[in-house]
């Protein structure tokens, strides 16, 4: 009963399903019909009067089959939940040079309009992607959009069959129609699925090629990140411990020589001395905090973060695998990625408590933080969240993102581990 109240739902859903598909894979010879209709009404004899068909069939290819497939990977990702990576060649900046032109990576324009529609057009006609988008423009409509025309088909027939004339021919056409409509809608649009896997998926040589992109971006950026962060321990060197220790060093040389003369005011120097040589020390152990937290290498990850929730000013529970070890680089990403995420939580949420999860499973780790702060947190350019993703990108790793106005604010990173 269970299944039988499932099918008319299933019926439904499929026939919706067929009807987008079939209406986006014949989006394109849409338009290649109405260029022959065109070339038929300004004469079909005269070969001038296909010039303008043509052209129309060249550019409405062109201009409609990357939005196609742009569609057509949604719908399959949506409705299956299989991704299927776009491999689109990513246009680079166009900068204004000295001389006024614009120089956009191939050539200089007078305008940053004209760089930047020259670079699309230049980027357009050499990217594979962009040929791949064509080839699959001109086989989804004989492959997966036949099939998803079948249940649209029928319904039309069976309406022409029951509303047309009487007639057992047209009731029994009509019937057939009906039929076809309903048995095969909640299967007419599954081909789209192997249908745009084996066409627009990008070859390996193009994964590979993108792969290489993408792990010189991010060599990059670590190179980037870890100068600043050379500069920073700099920095915190010169302007607190040394600045103290030199002042340490000054005030017992004063002391030394007023020992003999002023006992009372050399005690005092000593007292500064200590006081400083204390200070001193605590700013040595907050940089060495920042840099590798003693508890997270001796330790672990585990009840580094506990040791971490135990600091915050706000209500911070933690639950925890017992993870194996992980190795250094990784539990520090993850470790100071928490950190951020919580610090985020008590400048930003507003929030009174917060969850932090970690859980491990046959491919790796999880870091959930959730809060119930006020919500709407985004990933923006050069701000903390995209920052985190640049470092976990580093490991493979992924940070999904939902803050929704209102709360809560759940932040999951991932980061696959075969040693786990």
């Amino acid at each position: 009963m269970r299944q039988l109240g499932s099918w008319p739902a299933r019926v439904g859903v499929g026939f919706v399903r067929a009807c987008v598909v079939a209406a986006v894979s014949m989006l394109v010879p849409a338009v290649w019909a109405a260029a022959v209709a065109l070339g038929i009404w300004w004469g079909a004899a005269n070969p001038w009067s296909w010039v303008a068909p043509f052209v129309l069939v060249c550019a409405g290819t062109l201009a409609l089959c990357r939005p196609v497939c742009r569609v057509v990977r949604f719908l399959v990702a949506r409705w299956t939940t299989t991704v299927i990576p776009a491999g689109y060649r990513q246009a680079g900046p166009v900068t204004q040079m000295s001389t006024g032109y614009w120089w956009n990576g191939s050539s200089y324009e007078r305008s940053r309009r004209d760089a930047l529609m020259d670079q699309k057009w230049r980027l357009r006609w050499s990217d594979p992607a962009t040929w791949r988008d064509l080839r699959f423009t001109a086989i989804a409509p004989f492959t997966a959009g036949l099939v998803a025309s079948l249940p649209p088909a029928g319904l039309a027939t069976a309406v022409l069959g029951f509303g047309g004339q009487p007639g057992l021919a047209a009731r029994l056409a009509g019937a057939f129609g009906l039929v076809v409509a309903v048995a095969s809608a909640p299967y007419a649009w599954r081909p789209v699925e192997p249908v745009a896997v084996r066409f627009l998926r990008p070859s390996p040589a193009m994964a590979l090629a993108d792969r290489v992109e993408e792990l010189t971006a991010q060599r990059a950026d670590t190179t980037v990140t870890q100068a600043a962060e050379i500069r920073r321990i700099e920095r915190d060197l010169h302007d607190g411990a040394q600045a103290r220790l030199v002042a340490l060093g000054l005030s017992l040389a004063t002391a030394g020589q007023l020992m003999e003369t002023d006992p009372a005011q050399a005690r005092a120097l000593l007292r500064e001395a200590q006081a400083g040589a204390t200070a001193s020390l605590a700013e040595l152990r907050e940089l060495i905090q920042g840099i590798s937290p003693p508890v997270l290498t001796e330790r672990g990850l585990a009840d580094a973060v506990r040791a971490l929730a135990l600091d915050m000013p706000l209500d911070v529970t933690v639950s925890a695998d017992t993870p194996p070890r992980l190795e250094a680089p990784i539990e520090a990403a993850l470790y100071f990625g928490i950190a951020e995420l919580l610090t985020n939580t008590v400048r930003h949420a507003r929030a009174s408590r917060a969850h932090v999860s970690l859980t491990r499973d046959g491919s790796g780790i999880t870091a959930e933080v959730e809060d119930d702060g006020r919500g709407g947190a985004g990933v923006r350019a050069g701000g903390g969240l995209a920052g985190l993703r640049r470092r976990l990108a580093v490991f493979d790793g992924t940070v999904e993102i939902s803050s929704p106005p209102g709360g809560p604010t759940r932040v999951k990173m991932a980061v696959p581990c075969e040693s786990l």
